[in-house]
């Protein structure tokens, strides 16, 4: 277990928080078994040592792991559990679940013999917690976090701080939300450098246009 406790604090100390996804505001964290599921590469590793890091004691009272990592392929996670609430552990964050075969009900025996201890899971966007061995459904809470969304990449890329935009508030207000916009960044400018790149990653060969030549027309956006 040392090694997983060395393991978690690199996680910890790397981690950035200058960007945070928007699920991390939506979330009840003093609840004490939380879910969060989503596809692969949204942000569930990072949402998680975000939180850790800034909320969470820096010791022994909290610990994450990976159960993918080779230390449960000869240990339970029921018994490091234990032995981490022993050690005086309180917050245990479990990346990857669904790496780990019998995720659901090992879950759900820790959850009912270790009242003290809250734990966060993450894992892939497939699971259903209903449809599991060890029916948590009554006792986790899930969240899905989605891929990252335009406003979110315009506030991680251009140093922006939009905030979530309601249809509702888009229907009624749309001009006024537009003006507000283009006062701070140029969307057509910024999105066909966002399709050059990906273009080009896709075919894996540069492309015969410029985004210069397309923004020409454009140019006072």
């Amino acid at each position: 277990m040392e090694k997983l406790f060395q393991k978690s604090y690199q996680k910890l100390y790397r981690v950035p928080t200058q960007f945070k996804r928007y699920l991390a505001d939506k979330i009840d964290w003093d609840s004490r078994l939380i879910g969060i599921k989503g596809a692969r590469g949204a942000g569930k590793t990072t949402l998680l040592l975000q939180y850790a890091k800034e909320f969470l004691p820096q010791d022994n009272q909290t610990l994450y792991a990976s159960l993918d990592d080779l230390y449960f392929t000869e240990n339970t996670l029921v018994d490091f559990a234990e032995q981490f609430v022993i050690q005086g552990g309180k917050y245990l964050l479990l990346d990857e679940v669904h790496r780990y075969q019998n995720w659901s009900q090992e879950l759900k025996n820790i959850y009912d013999d270790q009242p003290d201890l809250k734990i966060v899971f993450t894992g892939s966007s497939l699971i259903h917690l209903n449809q599991a061995k060890g029916d948590l459904s009554r006792r986790a809470v899930m969240y899905e976090l989605a891929g990252l969304s335009f406003r979110e990449y315009l506030n991680f890329t251009q140093g922006t701080n939009f905030e979530p935009v309601s249809f509702e508030e888009l229907l009624e207000n749309h001009t006024n939300q537009a003006l507000q916009i283009i006062e701070k960044i140029r969307p057509l400018a910024i999105f066909l450098i966002s399709l050059n790149m990906a273009t080009t990653l896709i075919l894996k060969k540069p492309i015969n246009y410029t985004t210069k030549s397309y923004l020409k027309p454009f140019h006072w956006l």
